[in-house]
């Protein structure tokens, strides 16, 4: 699945060309995922405005997008799908850049507040709630809603780093496609490089002031127990994937077989 060398957005990737079982595969140029578009600049990353995004699905919280407003591809439509509304969803990861500055510039308060397993425990709890919380709920449900619209075109959904409430969505419609579960984490996992990478001005002077790298890792990076944390919620409470979109998001059969007409190839 290709990433793009984008110098204005963080952690573009199209999920086009992802294997699907039948021997098809993800349709390319339609399904994108990213970080936030708050540098976005076509005139610097021509190879984006050639993608033709017309909608745009923003994850985050109110509070990130005051911080940082995304820049719209012209002629897109943008929609708000805050999946941490109220704050109902843990915090952590890619969620809270203000909170995070603010820990990891302490490696004493890091060591209090996320040592010893906390900062893993606290993203798992997070995963978990991706499935759970209503906010949450009902934001993938703007996703999955907009996905089905016969007048959707190519859509990209971001949240601030596109490794966790992002990762999770796309685990969602990889699944809801027909991908395996392997191929799904392996999605996930590919992140890690780019995310790490972007986090390197927190990460580095953490470290060098003697905070823990583990913390910084759990906190900054994506793992595979934080993904198998929300399947295995999502299985607990609905069985499966079809289960979940139709039941906790409320999508209907024939919307999901709209997105499914259109994306696979």
């Amino acid at each position: 699945m290709p990433q793009f060398d984008a110098s204005t957005i963080i952690n573009l990737r199209d999920l086009g060309g992802i294997a699907l079982t039948g021997n098809s595969a993800v349709r390319p140029g339609l399904l994108l995922r990213s970080g936030q578009l708050d540098r976005l600049d076509p005139a610097l990353d021509p190879a984006v405005a050639a993608l033709g995004i017309h909608t745009v699905v923003d994850l985050r919280t109110e509070h990130e997008r005051s911080r940082r407003p995304d820049r719209v591809p012209e002629g897109a439509r943008l929609i708000v799908a805050d999946v941490m509304a109220g704050g109902v969803v843990a915090t952590g990861g890619d969620g809270m850049p203000a909170r995070l500055e603010t820990v990891l510039g302490n490696p004493a308060v890091a060591e209090e507040h996320l040592g010893n397993g906390k900062a893993e425990k606290l993203l798992c709890d997070a995963y978990r709630a991706f499935v759970t919380s209503e906010p949450a709920c009902a934001a993938y449900r703007l996703l999955f809603s907009a996905l089905a619209e016969p007048d959707c075109g190519p859509l990209l959904f971001h949240c601030t780093a596109g490794k966790d409430r992002t990762g999770w969505a796309a685990t969602v419609l990889l699944l809801l496609l027909g991908a395996d579960e392997d191929t799904v984490m392996e999605e996930y996992l590919a992140v890690n490089p780019v995310v790490r990478a972007a986090f390197a001005p927190l990460i580095d002077p953490f470290t060098a002031a003697g905070g823990d790298p583990e913390i910084a890792d759990a906190i900054l990076g994506v793992r595979p127990g934080y993904l198998a944390a929300a399947l295995e919620q999502m299985h607990r409470s609905h069985g499966g994937v079809e289960a979940y979109v139709r039941e906790a998001l409320g999508i209907p059969d024939e919307a999901v077989d709209r997105v499914r007409a259109r994306c696979v190839a």
